[in-house]
């Protein structure tokens, strides 16, 4: 698997702020509809072998695929061979600390395994990364529960994990081992926070679930050529995303992980993915979560330099990417197509939480994504 960086418009990077003054003034009141969430069942699939749909609140234990009565689009049982090809399955971690950002993912789509683990130095603002193809079941693994399970990728011939993914009653643990990046780093959020759990519809007989959390804290060890890393500024995010989702999608998606002088933010927002009218946007304002209404994505892909423009369609989000470097891999096999660009970038603009308190944000580093696939 081949792959390119393209550095654009290098920015320094600069912590952003909150308005200090409508932070101290906010309420409890709501000024934005809420939302609609219920208790995440334990198993996404039901008696009746379908699945139960919208936000929850908690992590769902298991997926449940074996009871999933699966259908094809004339109604008739699929086939045990489409009801196991049909799944799909990705894993992602992003770490930033004060010098670095390092990503890792794995993904299981059946006929193949694959994953990459980039590096980017924000000093040099340079990416290092590697990526891997597997062949069908051998040297990787995935389990459909966002809650306990194990995700990795090893190497050829090895029982040696290159990347695992280690999932503890909903705690993430990440382990990396290649010659560029050390890493034993459990994923931790704040008290009471949530992440944002939501299965939903996708085209006539599928669904997706995905769960995401941003700004977690991180404890262990992170090692980045052979210098050990600090990790007491650090901030992670995960995610989790599975189901029967569309042969040929697309999607565009931005994260953040920011500390402010107003406490720490996350920032999850996608668009592109979602069926039906939901969407996994949302922000964590110090682990309290905002569920947001519907994103507008704006860029232009023969323009690289070009800043993105990010909006949501009730004012809540404001802001204005620029790329700096990016991850790109472009695959076009008999069986998997796929055009993936994901930017590391300073974002710009501001954020209102449903409270109505505003943040602005300034030059604050973090990822957008562009993704065509056909799996």
């Amino acid at each position: 698997m081949s792959a390119q960086q393209q550095n654009l418009n290098p920015k320094p990077q600069v912590v952003a702020t909150v308005d200090a003054e409508q932070a101290i003034t906010s309420t409890d009141t709501l000024r934005y509809p809420p939302i609609h969430t219920q208790i995440a069942p334990d198993c996404l699939i039901q008696a009746d072998g379908k699945p139960m749909f919208g936000h929850f609140d908690g992590i769902v234990k298991s997926l449940g695929l074996e009871q999933f009565d699966y259908r094809n689009t004339m109604d008739k049982q699929a086939s045990k061979l489409a009801k196991y090809f049909d799944y799909k399955q990705f894993q992602f971690v992003t770490v930033k600390t004060q010098r670095y950002i390092v990503s890792a993912a794995i993904a299981d789509i059946r006929y193949l395994g694959s994953g990459f683990i980039y590096v980017y130095d924000i000093k040099s603002q340079k990416i290092v990364e590697q990526s891997y193809l597997r062949p069908p079941t051998l040297g990787y693994q995935t389990t459909p529960s966002p809650y306990n399970g194990e995700a990795s990728i090893s190497k050829l011939g090895s029982a040696d994990k290159l990347a695992r993914f280690n999932l503890v009653e909903g705690v993430w643990q990440l382990e990396i081992n290649t010659n560029k990046v050390s890493a034993s780093l459990t994923l931790t959020p704040p008290a009471l926070s949530l992440p944002m759990s939501l299965a939903t519809p996708t085209a006539y007989n599928g669904w997706t679930y995905t769960q995401k959390h941003n700004a977690l804290q991180l404890s262990g060890t992170l090692t980045v050529n052979d210098e050990p890393q600090p990790l007491n500024h650090a901030l992670a995010s995960y995610d989790f995303s599975a189901g029967y989702m569309r042969r040929e999608t697309s999607w565009r998606w931005a994260s953040l992980n920011a500390n402010t002088e107003g406490g720490v933010i996350g920032l999850n927002l996608a668009a592109g993915v979602n069926e039906t009218g939901a969407n996994e946007n949302v922000l964590w304002v110090n682990g309290q979560r905002h569920l947001l209404g519907q994103i507008q994505f704006e860029f232009d892909r023969d323009d690289l330099t070009s800043p993105w423009q990010i909006r949501a369609v009730n004012g809540q989000v404001d802001l204005s990417f620029h790329g700096i470097n990016q991850r790109t891999e472009k695959l076009d096999l008999l069986l998997l197509k796929s055009n993936f660009r994901q930017f590391i970038g300073y974002f710009d603009g501001k954020l209102t939480d449903n409270q109505g308190v505003t943040y602005t944000i300034s030059q604050q580093l973090g990822l957008c994504e562009d993704h065509y696939a056909k799996w």
